[in-house]
């Protein structure tokens, strides 16, 4: 066997001590993201570290590391817990929104079956009263329009807990679609 040419040789320890340098930025870029709360995907990471997309898919174990880390959920700068998204607000503010609809709508009817109530206990009071059947289905009326508005209580919220399993469920979709569709190169 001939000894391996010097250059050669030279040639190959300075480009594995180039991958040293490059997996180093790339672990430092981890850990700033990490600390700082920002984006973790490959083309942030490459970006933050001065790296090309393809160094990290030639090293799995780089890549399997900001998979980890974009898995897990941002944390505010200090360890204060997870960051408050722009989405999440925006899904809170309009859940909150909904919310104040349904409210209002309660109340409307609320003062509305006050109003009955009130004008009912005057006529009576006044001894002009309406006939007794009147006020039987009056009475029925106004029960089963209670039940309507259970029942539309009931079923907003049925609504919102399948709008907040479906949103869950596509976010569970698209991380096991990032994961799956990521090219697969030999390292």
């Amino acid at each position: 066997m001939t000894p391996p040419d010097p250059a050669v040789q030279a040639m190959l320890e300075g480009r594995r001590a180039d991958t040293g340098r490059r997996r180093q930025r790339v672990l430092a870029a981890l850990a700033e993201a990490a600390k700082d709360g920002s984006e973790t995907s490959v083309a942030a990471i490459a970006r933050r570290a001065g790296v090309d997309r393809t160094f990290l898919y030639r090293h799995r174990d780089l890549l399997g590391q900001i998979h980890v880390q974009a898995a897990e959920p941002p944390t505010v700068p200090g360890g204060r817990g997870p960051a408050v998204s722009r989405a999440s607000l925006q899904a809170d503010l309009a859940a909150a929104d909904a919310r104040t609809a349904r409210l209002a709508a309660h109340i409307r009817r609320l003062e509305g079956r006050l109003s009955e109530a009130l004008g009912e206990q005057v006529w009576r009071e006044s001894g002009i009263g309406g006939p007794d059947d009147t006020e039987q289905l009056q009475a029925r009326i106004t029960t089963l329009e209670q039940q309507v508005i259970d029942l539309e209580l009931k079923l907003q919220d049925r609504d919102d807990d399948l709008a907040a399993a479906r949103a869950a469920n596509r976010e569970l979709m698209a991380q096991l679609n990032r994961g799956r569709d990521a090219p697969r190169h030999p390292g």
